[in-house]
Protein backbone atom coordinates (compact mmCIF):
# COMPACT_ATOMS: atom_id res chain seq x y z
CA UNK A 1 0.00 0.00 0.00
CA UNK A 2 2.69 2.61 0.82
CA UNK A 3 4.55 1.76 -2.33
CA UNK A 4 1.03 2.54 -4.37
CA UNK A 5 0.73 5.96 -2.60
CA UNK A 6 4.39 6.73 -3.44
CA UNK A 7 4.11 5.80 -6.95
CA UNK A 8 0.41 8.23 -7.14
CA UNK A 9 2.57 11.00 -5.40
CA UNK A 10 5.64 10.65 -7.85
CA UNK A 11 3.48 10.96 -11.02
CA UNK A 12 1.79 13.81 -9.76
CA UNK A 13 5.08 15.79 -8.72
CA UNK A 14 6.15 14.79 -12.27
CA UNK A 15 3.09 15.80 -13.86
CA UNK A 16 2.96 19.11 -11.94
CA UNK A 17 7.13 19.43 -12.63
CA UNK A 18 6.23 18.70 -16.62
CA UNK A 19 3.29 20.63 -17.24
CA UNK A 20 4.45 23.75 -15.08
CA UNK A 21 7.92 23.51 -17.45
CA UNK A 22 5.71 23.81 -20.43
CA UNK A 23 3.86 26.44 -19.39
CA UNK A 24 6.35 28.55 -19.09
CA UNK A 25 8.24 27.86 -21.86
CA UNK A 26 5.30 27.66 -24.11
CA UNK A 27 3.09 30.37 -22.87
CA UNK A 28 5.09 33.71 -24.30
CA UNK A 29 4.69 32.02 -28.21
CA UNK A 30 1.32 30.92 -27.18
CA UNK A 31 0.62 34.76 -26.84
CA UNK A 32 1.82 35.70 -29.54
CA UNK A 33 -0.26 32.92 -31.98
CA UNK A 34 -3.39 33.64 -30.08
CA UNK A 35 -2.72 37.50 -30.75
CA UNK A 36 -1.93 36.88 -34.74
CA UNK A 37 -5.04 34.29 -34.72
CA UNK A 38 -7.44 37.49 -33.08
CA UNK A 39 -6.44 39.66 -36.47
CA UNK A 40 -5.67 42.67 -34.40
CA UNK A 41 -3.41 44.08 -37.06
CA UNK A 42 -0.43 42.49 -36.44
CA UNK A 43 1.52 42.75 -40.15
CA UNK A 44 3.74 39.35 -38.90
CA UNK A 45 5.02 37.52 -36.02
CA UNK A 46 7.97 39.55 -35.59
CA UNK A 47 5.34 43.15 -35.59
CA UNK A 48 3.77 41.12 -33.22
CA UNK A 49 6.93 40.69 -30.58
CA UNK A 50 7.88 43.81 -30.95
CA UNK A 51 4.49 45.70 -30.52
CA UNK A 52 3.80 43.68 -27.41
CA UNK A 53 7.20 44.04 -25.99
CA UNK A 54 6.96 48.18 -26.39
CA UNK A 55 3.52 48.42 -25.24
CA UNK A 56 3.74 46.20 -22.82
CA UNK A 57 7.21 45.11 -21.75
CA UNK A 58 8.11 41.82 -21.08
CA UNK A 59 5.47 40.95 -18.83
CA UNK A 60 2.89 41.26 -21.94
CA UNK A 61 3.79 37.93 -22.83
CA UNK A 62 2.82 36.12 -19.73
CA UNK A 63 0.01 37.59 -19.60
CA UNK A 64 -2.89 35.11 -18.47
CA UNK A 65 -0.37 32.46 -17.50
CA UNK A 66 -0.77 32.20 -13.62
CA UNK A 67 -4.22 30.42 -13.75
CA UNK A 68 -2.74 27.54 -16.24
CA UNK A 69 0.27 27.36 -14.19
CA UNK A 70 -1.14 26.90 -10.78
CA UNK A 71 -4.16 24.55 -12.02
CA UNK A 72 -1.61 21.98 -14.17
CA UNK A 73 -1.32 19.91 -11.50
CA UNK A 74 -4.60 18.66 -10.64
CA UNK A 75 -5.27 18.79 -14.64
CA UNK A 76 -2.48 16.69 -15.33
CA UNK A 77 -3.21 14.51 -12.34
CA UNK A 78 -6.74 13.99 -13.11
CA UNK A 79 -5.83 13.50 -17.08
CA UNK A 80 -3.30 11.03 -16.75
CA UNK A 81 -4.79 9.45 -13.57
CA UNK A 82 -7.97 8.99 -15.14
CA UNK A 83 -6.77 7.30 -18.16
CA UNK A 84 -4.32 4.95 -16.22
CA UNK A 85 -7.64 3.92 -13.69
CA UNK A 86 -9.59 3.25 -17.01
CA UNK A 87 -7.22 1.14 -18.66
CA UNK A 88 -7.55 -0.56 -15.30
CA UNK A 89 -11.33 -1.14 -15.12
CA UNK A 90 -11.85 -1.86 -18.90
CA UNK A 91 -9.23 -4.63 -18.24
CA UNK A 92 -10.61 -5.86 -15.05
CA UNK A 93 -13.82 -5.95 -16.59
CA UNK A 94 -13.22 -7.65 -20.19
CA UNK A 95 -10.47 -10.01 -18.80
CA UNK A 96 -10.83 -10.14 -15.09
CA UNK A 97 -7.36 -8.64 -14.84
CA UNK A 98 -6.63 -4.64 -14.14
CA UNK A 99 -3.06 -5.33 -15.57
CA UNK A 100 -3.98 -7.30 -18.56
CA UNK A 101 -2.67 -5.51 -21.59
CA UNK A 102 -5.39 -3.13 -23.20
CA UNK A 103 -6.78 -3.86 -26.98
CA UNK A 104 -7.08 -0.75 -29.63
CA UNK A 105 -10.60 -0.85 -28.70
CA UNK A 106 -9.96 -0.48 -25.30
CA UNK A 107 -7.41 2.25 -26.01
CA UNK A 108 -10.01 4.35 -27.98
CA UNK A 109 -12.38 4.17 -25.01
CA UNK A 110 -10.30 5.02 -22.01
CA UNK A 111 -8.56 7.76 -24.17
CA UNK A 112 -11.41 9.31 -25.29
CA UNK A 113 -13.70 9.32 -22.18
CA UNK A 114 -10.14 11.22 -21.03
CA UNK A 115 -10.66 13.57 -23.20
CA UNK A 116 -14.26 14.05 -22.28
CA UNK A 117 -13.12 14.61 -18.17
CA UNK A 118 -10.13 16.95 -19.72
CA UNK A 119 -12.96 19.69 -21.26
CA UNK A 120 -14.25 19.93 -17.60
CA UNK A 121 -11.14 21.02 -16.49
CA UNK A 122 -9.18 22.71 -19.07
CA UNK A 123 -12.31 25.06 -20.55
CA UNK A 124 -12.60 27.33 -18.02
CA UNK A 125 -8.87 27.51 -18.24
CA UNK A 126 -8.47 28.25 -21.28
CA UNK A 127 -11.43 30.69 -21.46
CA UNK A 128 -9.70 32.61 -18.58
CA UNK A 129 -6.26 32.48 -20.18
CA UNK A 130 -7.60 33.67 -23.51
CA UNK A 131 -9.71 36.61 -22.01
CA UNK A 132 -5.98 37.39 -19.88
CA UNK A 133 -4.11 37.37 -23.01
CA UNK A 134 -6.28 39.15 -25.16
CA UNK A 135 -6.26 42.52 -22.76
CA UNK A 136 -4.23 45.12 -23.95
CA UNK A 137 -2.20 47.43 -21.72
CA UNK A 138 -4.36 48.46 -18.62
CA UNK A 139 -5.38 52.05 -18.90
CA UNK A 140 -4.75 54.05 -15.71
CA UNK A 141 -8.05 55.50 -14.11
CA UNK A 142 -5.94 58.97 -13.99
CA UNK A 143 -6.23 59.17 -17.13
CA UNK A 144 -9.45 57.84 -18.43
CA UNK A 145 -10.40 60.72 -15.82
CA UNK A 146 -8.32 63.57 -17.99
CA UNK A 147 -10.17 62.08 -21.35
CA UNK A 148 -13.35 62.90 -19.13
CA UNK A 149 -12.72 66.24 -18.29
CA UNK A 150 -10.90 67.08 -21.78
CA UNK A 151 -13.99 65.52 -23.62
CA UNK A 152 -16.22 68.42 -21.68
CA UNK A 153 -14.59 71.09 -23.64
CA UNK A 154 -15.10 72.07 -27.07
CA UNK A 155 -11.72 74.15 -27.42
CA UNK A 156 -9.26 71.63 -26.73
CA UNK A 157 -9.46 68.37 -29.19
CA UNK A 158 -9.25 65.01 -27.47
CA UNK A 159 -6.77 62.47 -28.42
CA UNK A 160 -7.86 59.09 -29.17
CA UNK A 161 -7.25 56.52 -26.80
CA UNK A 162 -6.59 53.02 -27.60
CA UNK A 163 -8.78 51.14 -25.36
CA UNK A 164 -10.02 47.50 -25.48
CA UNK A 165 -13.55 46.76 -25.94
CA UNK A 166 -13.73 43.84 -23.60
CA UNK A 167 -13.41 44.20 -19.92
CA UNK A 168 -10.37 44.77 -18.59
CA UNK A 169 -9.94 42.13 -15.89
CA UNK A 170 -6.75 42.46 -13.00
CA UNK A 171 -6.69 39.11 -13.26
CA UNK A 172 -7.52 35.13 -13.42
CA UNK A 173 -9.46 35.28 -9.52
CA UNK A 174 -10.85 39.10 -10.99
CA UNK A 175 -11.64 37.41 -14.61
CA UNK A 176 -13.69 34.63 -13.10
CA UNK A 177 -15.62 36.91 -10.47
CA UNK A 178 -16.77 38.93 -13.59
CA UNK A 179 -17.49 35.70 -16.00
CA UNK A 180 -19.59 34.61 -13.04
CA UNK A 181 -21.43 37.60 -11.88
CA UNK A 182 -22.34 38.55 -15.31
CA UNK A 183 -22.82 34.89 -17.52
CA UNK A 184 -23.26 32.83 -14.37
CA UNK A 185 -21.46 29.13 -14.29
CA UNK A 186 -22.21 28.27 -17.90
CA UNK A 187 -20.01 31.22 -19.33
CA UNK A 188 -17.10 29.47 -18.13
CA UNK A 189 -17.58 27.12 -20.40
CA UNK A 190 -18.08 29.32 -23.42
CA UNK A 191 -16.49 27.12 -26.65
CA UNK A 192 -16.88 23.69 -24.41
CA UNK A 193 -18.41 22.05 -27.28
CA UNK A 194 -15.81 23.09 -29.47
CA UNK A 195 -13.29 21.65 -27.19
CA UNK A 196 -15.22 19.02 -27.11
CA UNK A 197 -14.92 18.21 -30.94
CA UNK A 198 -11.28 18.80 -30.22
CA UNK A 199 -10.21 16.90 -27.09
CA UNK A 200 -12.07 13.84 -27.53
CA UNK A 201 -10.16 12.31 -30.99
CA UNK A 202 -7.26 14.42 -29.98
CA UNK A 203 -6.89 12.73 -26.39
CA UNK A 204 -7.68 9.22 -28.98
CA UNK A 205 -4.77 10.32 -31.31
CA UNK A 206 -2.43 10.94 -28.21
CA UNK A 207 -2.51 8.50 -25.61
CA UNK A 208 -2.87 5.39 -28.42
CA UNK A 209 0.46 6.69 -30.21
CA UNK A 210 1.69 6.88 -26.87
CA UNK A 211 1.06 3.97 -25.29
CA UNK A 212 2.19 2.28 -28.49
CA UNK A 213 5.71 4.11 -28.75
CA UNK A 214 6.04 3.40 -25.20
CA UNK A 215 5.55 -0.78 -25.92
CA UNK A 216 7.59 -0.73 -28.65
CA UNK A 217 10.86 1.57 -27.00
CA UNK A 218 10.54 -1.24 -23.93
CA UNK A 219 13.88 -3.58 -23.70
CA UNK A 220 11.65 -6.89 -23.18
CA UNK A 221 8.02 -7.38 -22.16
CA UNK A 222 7.95 -7.40 -18.66
CA UNK A 223 10.13 -4.34 -17.79
CA UNK A 224 9.03 -0.65 -17.69
CA UNK A 225 10.20 1.79 -20.64
CA UNK A 226 13.33 3.85 -19.73
CA UNK A 227 13.06 7.52 -19.04
CA UNK A 228 14.20 8.90 -21.92
CA UNK A 229 11.76 6.55 -23.74
CA UNK A 230 8.44 8.03 -22.29
CA UNK A 231 9.87 11.89 -23.31
CA UNK A 232 10.69 10.26 -27.02
CA UNK A 233 7.01 8.73 -26.76
CA UNK A 234 5.59 12.04 -25.35
CA UNK A 235 7.19 13.64 -27.84
CA UNK A 236 6.41 11.63 -31.28
CA UNK A 237 2.78 10.84 -30.09
CA UNK A 238 2.20 15.03 -29.73
CA UNK A 239 2.39 15.42 -32.92
CA UNK A 240 -1.26 14.48 -33.71
CA UNK A 241 -3.13 15.89 -31.36
CA UNK A 242 -1.19 19.77 -32.13
CA UNK A 243 -2.30 19.50 -35.69
CA UNK A 244 -5.69 18.43 -34.65
CA UNK A 245 -6.19 21.41 -32.42
CA UNK A 246 -5.27 23.97 -34.90
CA UNK A 247 -8.40 23.22 -36.94
CA UNK A 248 -9.98 24.04 -33.38
CA UNK A 249 -8.11 27.25 -32.55
CA UNK A 250 -9.74 29.58 -35.67
CA UNK A 251 -13.14 28.85 -34.08
CA UNK A 252 -14.75 31.18 -32.34
CA UNK A 253 -14.51 31.09 -28.64
CA UNK A 254 -17.68 31.64 -27.27
CA UNK A 255 -19.13 35.63 -27.72
CA UNK A 256 -15.47 36.68 -28.74
CA UNK A 257 -14.12 36.04 -32.19
CA UNK A 258 -10.90 34.64 -29.81
CA UNK A 259 -9.50 31.65 -30.81
CA UNK A 260 -8.62 28.76 -28.45
CA UNK A 261 -5.74 27.45 -27.84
Amino acid sequence: MQTSKSIRLDDFIAGWIGGASSVVVGHPLDTVKTRLQAGKGYKNTLHCILTIYKKETAMGFFKGMSFPLASIAVYNSVVFGFFSNTQRLISKYRYGDGWHPCGMLDLIVASMLTGLVSVGLGAPVDLVKIRLQMQRQTVQAENLHLAGNVSNSTSIPLRSVDIPSQRLYRGPIHCISCILQTEGLPGLYRGAWAMILRDVPGYALYFIPYTIFCDLLKPDATSSPHPCSICLAGGLAGVLPWSVSQCHSRLPHGGHHVPDV
